[in-house]
């Protein structure tokens, strides 16, 4: 598809609420992002299924003693499987991605009751913050493939993928800021070849909050996010990747790797959607949402 034919093109490319998305997505050529994340989904259903249980702390249920544990984490896991590899067939692409971000939306809400009960501990919001990423990518996915992304509406098409780059964004400080409130925890994580390993922790920290204020501020929004999504792919061959080839029988180490891919694979949907055009203000799209 051609550009935009209004005449306001600048260097900065389009900001989070940009009309001028990216609704070529095609259901019979998947795009990279797309595989990557299917891929990612897939793993975590094979996870589940060999040790039947959910993806750790990444999906804990806040049940205790929930009753048929076990049939309902094979049941997750079977769901993550079977929608995964839906996304990477014509015929099933659009239904298994419109099903996945209902499912991404289950998994998001369980994270809610943990924000409610102690707002004040920012572990909370980590959590809440990475399972967001993730569902907005599986948003975005679904906005993208429904009616080719040209359906309007708060679920589908611009509207929506407009909605999953906020909450991107917003998610994104969430994940910044435990860099600093956690910095001796996640120092650890570092590589130790690596000189200087406290400062990378401020700094890929810092890299998340600014990727956000970038996004929700239209400047480079597209860079913005292309680079947070390569970062947490860096981070997550750095930090997991080591583990998995050391210990490959050890479940911990696999479902930290996937659930980290999860992410950066939301990340690389988000920033998919994006198409270098023109820069609009955050402010003009609240005045004016149905611009475009």
């Amino acid at each position: 598809m051609g550009r935009s034919a209004r005449p306001d093109h600048t260097r900065f490319g389009s900001p989070v609420l940009s009309t001028d998305d990216r609704h070529t997505a095609s259901a019979a050529s998947p795009s990279p992002a797309r595989v990557f994340f299917a891929l990612t989904m897939i793993g975590l259903g094979i996870v589940g299924l060999i040790y039947g249980d959910f993806a750790m702390v990444w999906q804990r249920i806040p049940i205790d003693h929930l009753p048929g544990r076990q049939l309902i984490a094979y049941a997750c896991a079977a769901i993550e499987l079977i929608l995964g590899l839906g996304l990477l067939f014509r015929g099933t692409s659009r239904f298994a991605a419109a099903a996945l971000a209902v499912y991404l939306l289950l998994w998001l809400l369980l994270k809610v009751p943990a924000v409610v009960v102690m707002p004040q501990l920012e572990a909370t919001w980590l959590g809440f913050g990475e399972i967001a990423v993730i569902f907005a990518g599986g948003w975005t996915l679904h906005a993208s493939l429904a009616d080719g992304g040209r359906k309007q509406g708060f679920l589908s098409g611009r509207t929506a993928i407009r909605c999953a780059r906020v909450l991107f964004a917003l998610s994104l400080p969430m994940i910044g800021l435990s860099h600093f409130f956690y910095s001796e925890q996640t120092v650890a994580f570092v590589p130790a070849w690596l000189p200087f390993r406290l400062a990378w922790v401020y700094l890929t920290g810092a890299a998340s909050i600014a990727a956000s204020l970038a996004i929700l501020f239209g400047v480079v929004p597209r860079l913005a996010a292309t680079l947070e999504a390569a970062m947490l792919s860096i981070i997550t061959l750095l930090v997991w990747g080591p583990g998995v080839i050391a210990t490959p029988t050890d479940r911990t180490q696999w479902t930290a790797l996937i659930i980290s891919f999860a992410i950066a694979g939301g990340a690389w949907l988000v920033a998919g959607a994006y198409r270098a055009t023109a820069r609009s203000g955050f402010g003009a799209y609240i005045a004016n949402p149905s611009a475009g």
